[in-house]
């Protein structure tokens, strides 16, 4: 157990991993407050390539509740997202930590979160590829996944739940069609071509909106997750999936192909032959994945092993 009091700067403090982030620090011992950007968001997560209809107006209207928090007693301050570096740098008392999310590292806030980074007394990323496109010095730390949560369960038993038919194979897409940098219709086009191959009959199917203690069913429910991302940091889905046994088919983006090289049956590709042939396997093979034991590694409690040696060594310095 910890003493130390930490200040939270968020963009979007519904994030579910940044929700659990915050929770395992709190288990152990850590006091966390959080103060999220004002103004309207969109879904800020991992891999959104945009930051809603905020202004710099917003931003800047921000920066005096952060200067009065950060003078009230805490040991750190934990910026969570680049553009929230800032206002964490702005602060003249606190030591820095800085998360990088993913598009603000690797989207059109790059440059900026490059040049400010670097101030920061350490630096977060969620994989190694984010780390490599940083090029400074940092801690690659993925979010984490409650495997209390995310567990296997009975397939059937899960489409009941969902209501979902029994009698075709299906195909999981677990973001808005709508995201452009999630690129659905190429998602859509790999499952009509498999289709094609296959004599049962085979769907693709979105689950958005779902409340986050529901996905375990869905993941369940399916025969396989397809993800067909342009970009990446470490998509918690694919290790979501991974916990329930769900083979996954993705592009290789992000952490995505480090993850899944000790799962059995996945496919990670940038080639559409390729995935057509891997996801016409597992439909045909229909068979779990063995994804949830290696998935002890990417387990929340890990990332708050993690988090909490990073914020003790900071304090301490």
């Amino acid at each position: 157990m910890t003493d130390l009091r930490v200040l939270n700067l968020v963009t979007n403090a519904d994030s579910q991993f940044f929700e659990a982030q915050v929770e395992e620090l709190e288990r152990r011992g850590v006091e966390m407050t959080t103060l999220s950007v004002p103004g309207e968001n969109q879904s800020q997560s991992v891999d959104a390539g945009t930051e809603g209809s905020r202004s710099v107006w917003d931003y800047a209207r921000f920066y005096p509740s952060v200067l009065a928090h950060s003078l009230d007693g805490y040991d750190l301050l934990h910026a969570n997202y680049g553009l929230t570096a800032p206002m964490a740098l702005a602060q003249p008392r606190l030591p820095v930590v800085l998360s990088l999310w993913g598009s603000d590292l690797m989207g059109q806030y790059g440059p900026l979160t490059k040049r400010l980074a670097p101030m920061c007394d350490a630096v977060v990323v969620m994989s190694e590829g984010m780390a490599e496109v940083y090029g400074g010095d940092c801690r690659v730390i993925p979010h984490g996944v409650d495997l209390d949560l995310f567990e296997p369960m009975d397939r059937d038993q899960a489409r009941d739940a969902v209501g979902w038919p029994t009698d075709e194979r299906i195909v999981l897409f677990p973001y808005p069609p709508k995201r452009e940098i999630k690129n659905h219709p190429r998602a859509r086009a790999v499952v009509d071509r498999v289709a094609d191959r296959l004599a049962d009959p085979v769907s693709l199917r979105t689950a958005t909106d779902i409340p986050h203690e529901r996905m375990p069913y869905y993941l369940s429910a399916a025969d396989a997750l397809i993800m067909t991302s342009r970009r990446e940091g470490s998509p918690n889905t694919v290790k979501e999936a991974m916990a329930c046994n769900l083979p996954v088919v993705s592009t290789d983006v992000g952490d995505v192909a480090q993850r899944l090289a000790p799962v059995e049956p996945s496919t990670v590709s940038d080639d559409d032959d390729e995935l057509v042939a891997g996801l016409a396997e597992i439909l045909r093979r229909g068979e779990r994945s063995n994804g949830r034991e290696n998935a002890v590694e990417i387990s929340v409690e890990q990332m708050g092993a993690r988090l909490l040696s990073v914020y003790e060594s900071v304090a301490a310095a």
